[in-house]
């Protein structure tokens, strides 16, 4: 039976003369979580990505690999699901219907990527989907500290207006408010999970910038103290302001701005072919990101380490919601955590093959003896973001669990153990990921490592470990390393920890930023090469040697006994 939502969206179609309209994850930012959520609104689908095409007789929900169980269990019955990297839009569509789209939440790049020029694409800058606000707290923006970013904003616009000059631009066009906030030195709080403030801005190659955003977020900044240059303009009035902005030559960033503000500057402004260059260089952290990454990290460690021990030795019935309370209440007692960096997966059993299994009340599952239990779980600390995946053992299991979870592994401990020397491509790190899964007839579908923000999104481009993804890492880099197995309606196991690029003289190798040990109930010690006992031995010890003294006794006991 066809949702009320999907039947009012498509009783507007005639009025537009549309044959059908697509919906996408993402809001007008681009954020990594939308508000308002048009794709849950109208299909059930509560992913981090996915695009939704409703048509007079039939609806398409694409995701990518991570999530076709989720859709279908959420959206099966009014969509069809559809595997995005398998399948794009326009080879199943039927080519010449009139598709309408929101220009505000689509870039040209976007559009093109999903139904190439075989359909009449229609901007319809009324919402179709729903006109509900967020209800999000008006949260004010503030500036981190020099000697918390180690790097000055006046510095970095001065390395962006280098980028300028030698590009023969005389303007950027910063959309991405993630973009913003790093060059800035700028955060906020109108997302769940990151410290982004919603907001862009042009920066001319004079060094004055326009920042477009709500007035009230930014009363009573020193922007002068910060010796910017800074305009401010209500962002209710950014189309104007565009409309009359005279420039040469401006850099555009193709992933965040919209086809609607693209269309407002290309008849007048010459837009240069180069991308914003913001994304590369927050993408290299500097000494002290990384050295304050190290201590979120030894803080996130200390929380994940009393829980482990927590669920390992409690005796009650507990549930997967109340794994979620538990391991948020051991990070609270950090006094430098804030908030969980992600929705924290909470999955037992089946569960766990829902690789971004969302637990909820009717989901909710009870933790069972010889249970396999999958949790992903982050933090935002002051200063640094966290994200860590620990699959657990709650019993005894068969010999065939215990060599798929050391399949795993042994990727895991070849990617940490990569030659950044030889290996100049991170498709090629990637495969090394595989391999022991794949010589077994194995794989998962998705990524093995994605970037990580300094206290931004705990999900960051442009850098990524993942097939055909033909990227250079380089030191600063911060990135995941999670190669996983998922059966479906059985379980799932998938072993994560944050790592770095790291950079001694000649030699440049990744470093364990993760400090949680690896459950060794799961592990067939038969499979493992003597050099992979030493790096868990010597992973083991440094993971002590950092967090012995803020345990007790007895943790401290449980975890020499990981050894």
């Amino acid at each position: 039976m066809i949702s009320a939502k999907i039947k009012k969206l498509r009783s507007k179609f005639n009025i537009y003369n549309i044959d059908g309209y697509i919906v996408p994850k993402n809001d007008s930012y681009f954020n990594e979580y939308s508000s308002p959520d048009r794709l849950k609104f109208i299909s059930n689908f509560d992913g981090s990505a996915g695009l939704a095409i409703i048509l007079k007789n039939k609806n398409y929900l694409f995701v990518d690999g991570r999530y076709t169980i989720q859709a279908k269990s959420q959206s099966g019955k009014n969509f069809d699901i559809i595997e995005i990297h398998k399948k794009q839009p326009w080879k199943i569509l039927k080519h010449k219907i009139k598709i309408g789209y929101n220009p505000y939440c689509f870039t040209s790049l976007s559009l093109t990527r999903y139904f190439k020029n075989y359909f009449e694409l229609v901007p319809i800058y009324n919402d179709l989907i729903t006109k509900k606000k967020s209800r999000r707290v008006n949260n004010k923006f503030y500036f981190i500290k020099d000697h918390i970013s180690g790097e000055s904003s006046k510095s970095k616009i001065n390395r962006v207006l280098k980028f300028l000059r030698d590009n023969k631009s005389d303007s950027l066009f910063v959309t991405a408010p993630e973009n913003v906030a790093w060059l800035l030195n700028l955060r906020g709080r109108d997302n769940p999970h990151s410290p982004i403030p919603n907001c862009r801005m042009i920066l001319k190659n004079n060094g004055e910038i326009y920042l477009f955003t709500n007035k009230s977020k930014i009363q009573n900044l020193p922007f002068k103290k910060k010796l910017l240059k800074i305009n401010i303009i209500d962002e209710g009035k950014i189309n104007i302001f565009l409309n009359d902005f005279v420039s040469k030559k401006i850099i555009l960033d193709r992933l965040s701005c919209s086809i609607a503000y693209t269309n407002l500057i290309k008849n007048k402004i010459n837009i240069s072919n180069k991308n914003d260059p913001i994304y590369n260089m927050k993408s290299i952290k500097n000494d002290i990101e990384i050295k304050n990454f190290i201590k979120s990290h030894i803080f996130d460690g200390v929380a994940v380490i009393k829980f482990l021990y927590w669920i390992k030795n409690y005796k009650k019935i507990f549930s997967e919601l109340d794994a979620v309370k538990k391991l948020n209440f051991f990070r609270k007692k950090n006094k430098n955590y804030l908030f969980p960096s992600f929705d924290t997966i909470s999955a037992s059993g089946p569960n766990g093959a829902i690789i971004h299994y969302r637990v909820n009340k009717s989901s909710n599952r009870i933790l069972k003896k010889n249970d396999i239990f999958l949790c992903d779980s982050g933090g935002q600390y002051k200063y640094g973001t966290t994200d860590i995946t620990r699959t657990i053992s709650l019993g005894k299991h068969s010999n065939k669990i215990k060599n798929i979870f050391t399949y795993v592994l042994k990727g895991h401990i070849a990617v940490a153990n990569s030659n950044l020397n030889r290996l100049k491509s991170a498709h090629l790190i990637d495969s090394l990921a595989r391999k022991f899964l794949k010589k077994n007839g194995l794989d998962y579908p998705h990524g093995t490592g994605h970037g990580v923000g300094y206290f931004l999104n705990v999900h960051e481009g442009p850098i990524a470990i993942s097939k055909g993804y033909k990227i250079k890492l380089k030191p600063g880099h911060v990135i995941s390393n999670e190669p996983g197995f998922y059966k479906k309606g059985k379980f799932g196991i998938r072993i994560e920890n944050m790592i770095y690029v790291k950079q001694i003289k000649s030699k440049v190798f990744f470093e364990n930023l993760t400090m949680v040990p690896i459950d060794k109930e799961l592990i067939n010690f038969n499979l493992l090469n003597r050099d992979e006992k030493n790096y868990l031995l010597n992973y083991n010890l440094r993971i002590y040697s950092s967090v012995e003294k803020y345990l007790n006794y007895k943790e401290r006991f449980w975890l020499l006994s990981q050894f």
